[in-house]
Order: structure tokens, then sequence, then C-alpha cells
């Protein structure tokens, strides 16, 4: 699983926005010297060996009418691949780290109203019998969080 020069070209410009244009992968190939078919076929294969898990727009869901809400539980070491397994199969679930402390799993759910927020949390708790702990959002840090690849 080693990045060649170009696959840490095309990383480090997927992290910008991409153009608004009938063929926007077309557009970032040329900016990169690249055919869009080797574009693509490149983004495929870090995702399928999981240099990359996602990719995707970042939608601000508040802006919309929905909602972010920042969880975390306590899961038991044994269960964790488990209950990872059954956390991440909603699809309101944008993301989720695990970490070295009693909540060792945290997780952001994003829907598509603020009421979905309760329903998503409340499923994974009947679903994995582990208390859902909610953080919701109280300000807002635009952080431009890119990773140089």
């Amino acid at each position: 699983m080693t990045l060649d020069a170009t696959d840490r070209a095309i990383l480090n410009r997927m992290q910008d926005d991409l153009p608004l244009t009938a063929h926007p992968f077309a557009s970032v190939a040329q900016e990169l010297g690249i055919t869009e078919d080797e574009l693509l076929s490149r983004l495929v294969r870090m995702k399928e060996q999981r240099i990359i898990t996602r990719f995707g727009p970042f939608f601000d869901a508040a802006a919309m009418g929905g909602a972010f809400c920042l969880c975390a539980m306590a899961v038991p070491g044994d269960e964790f691949e488990t209950v990872l397994t059954k956390v991440n199969a909603h699809p309101e679930v944008a993301h989720n780290y695990e970490r070295t402390h009693r909540l060792n799993m945290w997780f952001v759910l994003a829907t598509e109203t603020p009421e979905g927020i309760e329903a998503a949390a409340d499923a994974i708790e009947r679903e994995t019998g582990i208390e859902v702990l909610r953080f919701p959002k109280l300000q807002e840090f635009f952080i431009g969080f890119r990773v140089a690849a």
C-alpha cells in the first residue's frame, strides 16, 4: 500500500473544492496531467486498499434544516468490532473514531431533521444495548482541516 507521487497529488487535490462542471473528475485529471479514467481508477484502488475510507461532499446539515451531534459510547473491548459494525450501518453516522478512554467510541450523527438525531441515537442504543451519550453542537468552528499526503 505505497503511494506514488500521483496518488499523493490526487489526495492533496481532492481535499479542495471540485469544479462545478459537467465532468469535474475530468477537470481535476487535466489539472494533474492524467486522464479521467486514471484518476477514477486510482481513487477506487485507494478506497479498496483503505488508504481512503470515504470520498464525498461535506454538507452543512444544519444550514439545510438538519442537525449534527457528537456522540460517545463506552463499548466493552471484546464487543468493539460488533458494536462498530452496528453503529456504522446507520447512514446517519458521518464518521467514527476509536479512542483509548472509557468512552472509547466517538462518532458524529448527521440527520435531515433535529429530531433525527434522537431517533438514530435511540436506535443505536436499542441495537447495541449501550447508552449513546449525546454532545450537541453549541457553536460551530470551521478549521479548514486538511491532511497532506
